[in-house]
């Protein structure tokens, strides 16, 4: 009894998307091959490995058991595959998922660098605020901030990003200094609409670590806030790579580091392991991480 690389790739993909159909499409089959290479699989193995009784596939104990040895092998096979081919540039197309901010300010600006090295690969570039369905949206790496959910994701840990309270110059020089946390409930303050823990900024104050903020101005993106704070439109609490340009360029300063607490927001690349894609996802995420700038 010999089991296959596509019969393990097929568990790992029935596993991470819930359904014979979703698979399929990933596979680039028909449902009802799926369905037959599990039953064989099943027969050869004389287990059951998914129960199909409830909405969502879910495997069996024993299912559960070859998944985790499907993912080491198939993780084993495209490390191999990349170490033999050193030499190698892959080729193919890469779609990357990431918030506006983070595509505009941290990867767009080394995306040119990026095409003079690898000239067979062809980017595909998505921008949301949502959290995306790697499986549905076809997206084969997704930039997310803060802390992961999805354990059925492979994620590397791409950096931190400190948070830090700011404003313009011309806006402190038209409302006066902000001195202390209290004086925060005299001024403008600009959050975001979604999600609202982002609205409680990195401050300690007579209450403790952490003031809530009420905005004056909300939005539901943080390029759009950057314009706002560096046109003085109020004080604004973002995270490093999104300020720094601005900071460096004397639009924004910030405020009130005496009471600023340490908060760091996790920036990880999550994508599903393939043998085909692994040379394209390694090959990017070597190349921007040390690019970014983080910490």
């Amino acid at each position: 009894m010999n089991l296959t690389l596509d019969e393990l790739n097929t568990i790992i993909q029935i596993a991470d998307s819930g359904s014979f159909v979703h698979a399929a499409t990933r596979l680039g089959q028909e449902p009802s091959a799926v369905s037959r290479l599990i039953k064989r699989l099943e027969q050869k193995l004389q287990v059951t490995l998914i129960n199909r009784t409830t909405r969502r596939l879910q495997l069996t104990e024993e299912g559960e058991l070859l998944l985790r040895h499907a993912r080491t092998i198939l993780d084993a096979v495209c490390d191999a595959e990349a170490a033999l081919r050193p030499q190698d540039k892959p080729s193919g197309v890469l779609r990357i998922s990431a918030s506006e901010p983070f595509m505009q300010h941290a990867i767009v600006p080394h995306l040119a660098e990026f095409a003079e090295l690898y000239p067979k690969m062809q980017l595909e570039l998505y921008s949301s605020g949502q959290l995306v369905d790697l499986v549905k949206q076809r997206i084969n790496v997704a930039i997310r901030h803060g802390e992961l959910s999805d354990s059925t994701l492979h994620a590397r840990l791409l950096g931190q990003s400190s948070i830090r309270v700011l404003a313009s110059p011309e806006y402190l020089k038209r409302q006066g200094k902000i001195e202390s946390v209290a004086d925060l409930s005299k001024h403008r303050l600009l959050g975001f609409i979604q999600p609202t823990h982002l609205n409680i900024w990195p401050l300690t104050h007579a209450q403790g670590e952490g003031y809530a903020i009420t905005p004056t101005i909300s939005a539901n993106n943080g390029e759009v806030l950057l314009g706002l704070g560096i046109q003085g439109a109020g004080v604004v609490s973002l995270a490093d790579f999104l300020t720094r340009e601005a900071v460096q360029n004397k639009q924004l300063v910030p405020i009130l580091q005496d009471a600023t607490f340490v908060r760091k927001q996790a920036i990880h690349a999550v994508y599903y392991r393939s043998v085909a894609l692994s040379a394209r996802i390694t090959s990017f995420l070597d190349f921007i991480q040390p690019r970014l700038g983080l910490e």
